[in-house]
């Protein structure tokens, strides 16, 4: 199919989009277009005009400051797999950018236009919920910040208000002595995943699980940060009885949903294995970085 016609807008600043926007109840932005152009020659999206912000220079930028990394919204995945500032400040998110869809998508799709899309199988989308991530909006109204948790609210819903945009999200600082896993499950490399999960593992000077961070995705409607997992790791000396029950426990409260892919039971039965994988390499030794 072919989308239905639409206007076409190429902005070269941030204020030029969010005028436009403000301008057009019916705008989408056009970052990559991985997943929004598939949506308009399906139809499931109908615009009246399209927004292209590819030209905006500002939003491809990648920092780095004392309170962490900073990715601006036009970031490519490509950039993120080959930066060596992203390996040496997010270890986590360098090595889950690899399993998103194949090299030709990570050559053209952006972080802000994974995280606008929200779908619930998306790598990117776990990461910054593990990490505790912070998305910085825009408006006509002015700029507010979302926390991961309150960003992302559903399968393809987000936070994102009506002639709001999405320009940066900024990853806090990666702390001495974390262990991070990450583990998924496709039928096919490049394909969704059916279940996938992500730890993280902070120290204290003693060895001692000072903090955690487990989150599934591709099981649900979202990510999910599976508290009552977090919570038996804490404070405590970590042994193969104890990850075994993390990963029980992260199965029980991952929300799984039956669809034409995969029933809820295999679903769920799926993340234990993935979530007991990923909390062993987390509490790997060579798996403890220092930044």
């Amino acid at each position: 199919m072919k989308p239905a016609p639409f206007d076409y807008l190429r902005v070269h600043s941030i204020d030029e989009a969010i005028a436009a926007l403000a301008e057009h109840d019916d705008a989408v932005i056009l970052a990559g277009g991985q997943s929004l152009v598939p949506m308009l020659n399906f139809r499931l999206a109908s615009p009246g005009l399209l927004i292209d912000i590819n030209r905006i220079s500002d939003l491809a930028r990648i920092g780095v400051t004392p309170d962490g990394l900073t990715l601006g919204a036009l970031v490519r995945w490509h950039e993120l797999e080959s930066s060596t500032v992203v390996a040496r400040h997010n270890p986590l998110l360098q090595y889950a950018v690899r399993h998103i869809a194949h090299y030709q998508i990570r050559n053209r799709g952006t972080v802000g236009g994974s995280s606008a899309h929200a779908d619930p199988a998306a790598e990117f989308p776990a990461v910054a919920l593990a990490c505790d991530a912070i998305f910085s909006l825009r408006s006509a109204r002015g700029t507010r910040t979302v926390t991961a948790a309150d960003f992302f609210r559903g399968a393809l819903e987000t936070a994102l208000e009506p002639g709001e945009m999405l320009v940066a999200i900024q990853f806090p600082a990666w702390p001495v002595r974390r262990g991070w896993g990450f583990e998924e499950f496709a039928r096919r490399a490049g394909d969704f995943a059916l279940a996938g999960a992500i730890v993280l593992l902070d120290y204290d000077a003693d060895g001692v699980c000072a903090d955690a961070s487990l989150v599934s995705f591709g099981a649900g409607d979202r990510a999910l940060r599976l508290t009552r997992a977090e919570e038996c790791l804490r404070g405590i000396r970590l042994t193969v009885g104890a990850l075994t029950e993390a990963a029980r426990i992260a199965a029980e409260d991952c929300e799984p949903k039956s669809d034409m892919h995969a029933p809820a039971e295999y679903r769920s039965a799926l993340l234990e294995t993935l979530m007991l994988r990923a909390l062993n390499a987390a509490a790997a030794p060579d798996r403890r970085t220092v930044a």
